[in-house]
C-alpha cells in the first residue's frame, strides 16, 4: 500500500468538475429539490434582466421529453470575445464559475441567482444544454454537454428581437429523479410574477398541455389576497413601501379571522425560507407597535405584554427587500444575514405603519381586539395545560390501557406500530415480535387537529392515548428525550378510510411533536394490496405495477388474486410476513424536505378552506393511484 503523500496526491478539480463532483454543496441536494432549483437559476437570469429594466416577458416550458426551456426578451447574453479569457463571453458564463455581469456593478444593481454561479452549475448538471442569444440583429447558439462546450458559438440566422433562451435536460447520473413537477415550478413562477410588478410570465406543461400565464401590476398586495382567499379578512391589504439606506422595503400584510400566521420573505426575489434579518426586524417592531398602541388605547392593563404570538396570529405578510450586496446563510440562500436590512425594515415599517394606522383608526382597533383575543386565549391553554399536567394527564406514569407494551428499554431497536382498528390491532398484537415491538390500537378516526383548539386536544382520550404511549408530551411540553420507542409506524388500511387516518395522525405529529418527524422517527407502514395464490405458494404484491409484471411471468399456470381492503383480512401470521416483519416487510420514513410546502398542505387539506380543498383535488385528481370508492 502506497502511503506516499506529496503534491501529486493533490487533486485540482477543473472547470465545473468541482460542481459534479460535489451538486449537494451547489444546489442543496440532488433529489427532488435540487432538481427544480436548475430551473430556478436560470429564471433568476432572466429575473435580473427584469429588475434591471431589460425585460418583462419570461417563458418557462417543460417539453414532452422532460427537457426545459427559459426564454427571457432581455439583452440577451453577450457572446463577443472576452478580454482576458479569449473566448466568447458566452461560453465564460456557462462553463465558469463565478462568471456573470452580477459581478460587475455597471451591469446590475441587484441581482439574486447563486452567487454568480447559476446558470454555470445548471449546465454542469444537465445531459446537455443549448443556448439561443438574440442580439444584434442575430441569432447565435451553442451546445454543452455535462458542463463542456461541444460546438463553437456559432451564427444561426437572423433576430427581429433580443434576449435568451437556454434549454437543457437534467443528468440522470446526478440526479435521482429527473421528473419535474409541475405544480413546483408553477409555484415558484407565479410567486415571482408577484414580486415583479407588471412582469408576464408564461408557463406550460407540454406534458400534460397545460399553460398558464401570471401578471400582476398590484404585486404582493395581490400576493396577500391570494394567500388569503378563502379566509375573512378584517381589513383591506396594508401596502409599506419604502427606501432606507439603498435598500428598497417592500411589506404587504393583511389578518384574517383565523387562528394561523402565513409569514413569505424574500430577498432579491430569492425565498429566505428560514427568514433572517428582514424577517426579525418586520416581527419585533410589529410586536413592539402593537404593545404601544395596545397600552395606550387601554387593551392591556399595566401587568400585561402582546407576545409576538398573540400579534401575528391570523397575519398574513408577504417581505420582500432588494438590497446590492445579500449576504445569505448557506449556498441555497435560506437565510438573510445582513445587519443593514434589519434597521432599513425596522425604520420603514415602523414610520409606514405608524403613519397608516393613524389614518386607518377602525383598522386598528379590529387588530388590536384580534390580538387580545389570542393573549387571553393563549393564557386559558396555559392554564388548561397546568390543570392537565396537575391532574399528571400528559405526564401519567401509567400507559394506556390498550397498548400492548414491549419488553425492550433499546430505544433504537423498540418500534410503537399505531393500528386502525380494534380487529386489525387484535392480529397485530398476536403477530408482534413482543421483545420489541409494541402496539396501540386506535378506534375510527382521531380529531382533526388542524380544526382543533388546543385544549381541545388534550382532552380528546385517543389522543392523550398517542401521547402518553410515545412519552414525549406535545408542544411547548414536548421533551425528545423521554422518547420511548426508536420508530413510531402508522399501519392502516390500504383504503381511503386508512389514508385520511394516516393524513390526521401525521397533522397530530407535524403540528405538536414536529421533532420526531425531522430526526425521522415517523414512519408508514405499506400493507400489500394483493395475495396471489399459485398452486401452493401465496405472493404478495404491494402495488398494480407488481401484480401486473407477476401474472405475466407465471405462463399459464393458474392462479387466484385476492385484493386485501383492510388489515383485518389478514391473519397474524400473514400480517406478520407482510407488513411487521423487519426483514420483509415494506416501511416508508416521512421525511419534510419543504416544510412550508408541508404546513401549506395539511391546512388545505385539513384546514377550514372548502374552496381551496375543492380545487387542490380536482387538479389532482388523474394523478391519484389506489383510490377506493
Amino acid at each position: 500500500m502506497d502511503d506516499k503523500y506529496d503534491a501529486r496526491s493533490i487533486k485540482v478539480l477543473k472547470g465545473l468538475e468541482a460542481v459534479r463532483k460535489r451538486p449537494g454543496m451547489y444546489i442543496g441536494s440532488t433529489g427532488k429539490r435540487g432538481l427544480h432549483h436548475l430551473i430556478y437559476e436560470v429564471v433568476d437570469n432572466s429575473i435580473d434582466e427584469a429588475l434591471a429594466g431589460y425585460c418583462d416577458t419570461i417563458r418557462v416550458t417543460i417539453n414532452e421529453d422532460g427537457s426545459v426551456e427559459v426564454e427571457d426578451n432581455g439583452r440577451g447574453i453577450p457572446v463577443d470575445t472576452h478580454p482576458e479569457m479569449g473566448k466568447s463571453a458566452l461560453e465564460v458564463v456557462m462553463t465558469t464559475l463565478h462568471a456573470g455581469g452580477k459581478f460587475s456593478k455597471d451591469s446590475y444593481k441587484i441581482s439574486g441567482g447563486l452567487h454568480g454561479v447559476g446558470v454555470s452549475v445548471v449546465n454542469a448538471l444537465s445531459e446537455w444544454l443549448e443556448v439561443f442569444v438574440y442580439r444584434n440583429g442575430k441569432v447565435y447558439k451553442q451546445r454543452y454537454e455535462r458542463g463542456n462546450a461541444t460546438t463553437r458559438v456559432e451564427l444561426v440566422g437572423e433576430a427581429d428581437k433580443t434576449g435568451t433562451l437556454v434549454k437543457f435536460a437534467p443528468d440522470p447520473e446526478i440526479f435521482s429523479t429527473t421528473d419535474f413537477d409541475s405544480d413546483i415550478v408553477e409555484k415558484r413562477l407565479q410567486e415571482l410574477a408577484f414580486l415583479n410588478p407588471g412582469l408576464k410570465i408564461i408557463f406550460e406543461d407540454k406534458r400534460r398541455n397545460y399553460r398558464k400565464v401570471f401578471k400582476y401590476e398590484g404585486g404582493i398586495s395581490q400576493f396577500v389576497e391570494y394567500l388569503n382567499r378563502g379566509k375573512k379578512p378584517l381589513h383591506e391589504v396594508v401596502k409599506i413601501r419604502g427606501i432606507h439606506n439603498d435598500i428598497l422595503v417592500d411589506v404587504a400584510l393583511q389578518y384574517t379571522t383565523s387562528d394561523s400566521e402565513n409569514i413569505l420573505a424574500y430577498a432579491n426575489n430569492i425565498k429566505t425560507i428560514d427568514g433572517g434579518t428582514h424577517v426579525t426586524a418586520f416581527k419585533t417592531t410589529l410586536t413592539r407597535l402593537m404593545n404601544e398602541y395596545g397600552r395606550k388605547l387601554g387593551y392591556l392593563k399595566k401587568s400585561q405584554l402582546f407576545s409576538g404570538e398573540d400579534v401575528r396570529e391570523g397575519l398574513t405578510t408577504v417581505i420582500s427587500v432588494l438590497i446590492k450586496n445579500p449576504e445569505f446563510e448557506g449556498q441555497t440562500k435560506s437565510k438573510l444575514g445582513n445587519e443593514e436590512a434589519l434597521e432599513a425594515v425596522s425604520k420603514v415599517v415602523r414610520e409606514k405603519l405608524k403613519e397608516h394606522f393613524d389614518i386607518h383608526q377602525i383598522d386598528l382597533k379590529r387588530i388590536l381586539d384580534k390580538v387580545q383575543r389570542a393573549m387571553r386565549a393563549r393564557e386559558a391553554a396555559r392554564k388548561a395545560r397546568e390543570m392537565i399536567k396537575r391532574k399528571n394527564i400528559l405526564e401519567n406514569t401509567s400507559l394506556p390501557g390498550k397498548l400492548a407494551d414491549c419488553s425492550s428499554s433499546d430505544l433504537e431497536r423498540t418500534e410503537l406500530f399505531i393500528v386502525e382498528g380494534d380487529s386489525a390491532g387484535g392480529s397485530a398484537k398476536q403477530a408482534r415480535d413482543r421483545e420489541f415491538q409494541a402496539i396501540l390500537p386506535l378506534r375510527g378516526k382521531i380529531l382533526n387537529v388542524e380544526k382543533a383548539t388546543f385544549d381541545k386536544l388534550l382532552k380528546n382520550e385517543q389522543i392523550n392515548n398517542i401521547i402518553v404511549a410515545i412519552g414525549t408530551g406535545i408542544g411547548d411540553s414536548f421533551d425528545i428525550s423521554k422518547l420511548r420507542y426508536g420508530k413510531v409506524i402508522i399501519m392502516t388500511d390500504a383504503d381511503i378510510d386508512g389514508a385520511h387516518i394516516r393524513t390526521l395522525l401525521l397533522t397530530l405529529f407535524y403540528r405538536y411533536m414536529r421533532p420526531l418527524v425531522e430526526t425521522g422517527r415517523i414512519y408508514i407502514a405499506l400493507p400489500p394490496l394483493y395475495k396471489v395464490n399459485v398452486g401452493k405458494m401465496d405472493h404478495y404484491l404491494y402495488s398494480d405495477e407488481e401484480l401486473r409484471e407477476f401474472l405475466e411471468s407465471l405462463d399459464g399456470k393458474r392462479y387466484m388474486v385476492q385484493r386485501y381492503k383492510g388489515l383485518g383480512e389478514m391473519n397474524p401470521e400473514q400480517l406478520w410476513q407482510t407488513t411487521m416483519n423487519p426483514e420483509k416487510r415494506r416501511i416508508v420514513r416521512v421525511e419534510i424536505e419543504d416544510a412550508e410546502e408541508a404546513d401549506t398542505l395539511f391546512e388545505i387539506l385539513l384546514g377550514n378552506d372548502t374552496a381551496n380543498r375543492r380545487e387542490f383535488i380536482e387538479r389532482h385528481a388523474l394523478n391519484v393511484t389506489n383510490l377506493d370508492i
